[in-house]
């Protein structure tokens, strides 16, 4: 396991004070791993901005410790940090060349001339920006300045390197292009990145684990495939991907599995997060790619009718209605068996894949 890089003890931080107090922080406790992608995710207002700014050393923190490779640095001033930041923003010189926008942060930290010329070179190389080092940053396209930012925060090889949502400026191929760059130049410098988007698909894409955050807490911290595949809790469940939440009764329980009774009529295996209800009526979760439609007299089959069909391209979502009330959508590539459309007011059955049935956990 590698060593953190990062790690907040019970970090709190709050604005204001009385009746005017708002905690924006609320004792996170995280371990970002060396030379790992690691992503903040949440909805605006969940923290995730001010975490990065505590971890910066633009605010400090009202209570708890933050650590730096070990060493408290809880009132540490920015400059005395280790730690680089790429903005919203951008925040490039525009009177400057692309190559002077980089040498500027270098002479701030006084490097030698010669290692000054030599890291520039290596920077433009990096972000693939050679042929226009001595364009002026206003001239360049957007994700051009990207690239900028990106060199210029690489340059001082700090040893972590925070990105206040970066992409969220560009349009969609700029973008999903700037996610593959940045994954790159991670592993290539073996820096620490520490993301910050309210954008799921960007997180699934580029981190090696991600922290998804409500009210000013991480719900859940993992890998992407756990995250995506076995949700804690109906939020994440909901924020991460589309899910189907159904009522359910759990029968038995053994280990982190269980037996549940879906709509009266599917018996199938859930499973069960750690500390997770063991018996009664519970909520679960299962992803919309992962239901099938088969005939409505078909043994162990949830009977369900058609509402509507929408029809995106590489796949169809068919929105179904149970007869308890509750609702599904299933999801098919076109591809695929099932890929037909059904038309409103069919009645067909409802099963769902083997291990596909997450019993979810309440909010805390």
């Amino acid at each position: 396991m590698p060593a953190a890089a990062i790690e907040t003890r019970k970090i709190s931080k709050i604005f204001g004070s009385g009746d005017r107090e708002v905690r924006v922080l609320d004792e996170v406790s995280l371990e970002i791993r060396e030379n790992e992608f690691f992503t903040l995710l949440g909805p605006s207002g969940c923290g995730k901005p001010t975490l990065l700014r505590l971890i910066a050393g633009f605010e400090a923190p009202t209570s708890g410790q933050l650590l730096l490779y070990g060493n408290d640095i809880s009132n540490e001033p920015p400059y005395r940090r280790p730690v680089n930041t790429v903005f919203q923003s951008y925040a490039l010189f525009p009177h400057l060349t692309v190559a002077q926008d980089i040498v500027f942060g270098l002479k701030m930290f006084d490097r030698p001339k010669a290692e000054i010329s030599a890291t520039v070179n290596e920077m433009l190389a990096m972000v693939r920006m050679e042929t226009m080092a001595h364009h002026k940053t206003s001239e360049i396209s957007g994700g051009q300045q990207k690239r900028v930012a990106l060199a210029r925060a690489l340059a001082p090889r700090s040893k972590v390197l925070l990105l206040d949502e970066p992409l969220s400026a560009l349009y969609l191929k700029l973008r999903k292009e700037m996610q593959r760059e940045l994954k790159r130049l991670q592993i290539e410098t073996w820096i620490t990145f520490v993301f910050v988007t309210h954008d799921q698909k960007e997180a699934l894409t580029m981190s090696d684990r991600i922290a998804v955050m409500s009210s000013g807490k991480p719900l859940q911290v993992g890998t992407p495939r756990e995250i995506y595949d076995r949700p804690a809790n109906r939020f994440v469940a909901g924020f991460i991907g589309e899910s189907n939440f159904l009522t359910a009764a759990i029968t038995s329980a053994v280990a982190d599995t269980a037996r549940v009774l879906i709509g009266g009529r599917l018996d199938m295996e859930a499973v069960l997060p750690a500390d997770g209800p063991r018996s009664g009526k519970v909520t679960v979760a299962i992803r919309p790619e992962q239901v099938r439609l088969v005939d409505e007299t078909e043994t162990n089959a949830i009977p369900v009718t058609v509402t509507d069909t929408v029809y995106f391209g590489t796949d169809t979502h068919t929105h179904l209605l149970l007869d308890d009330g509750e609702t599904v959508v299933a999801q098919f590539q076109k591809t695929l068996a099932h890929s037909e459309e059904f038309a409103n007011g069919t009645r067909v059955g409802v099963q769902f894949w083997e291990g596909s049935v997450q019993v979810l956990r309440e909010m805390p």
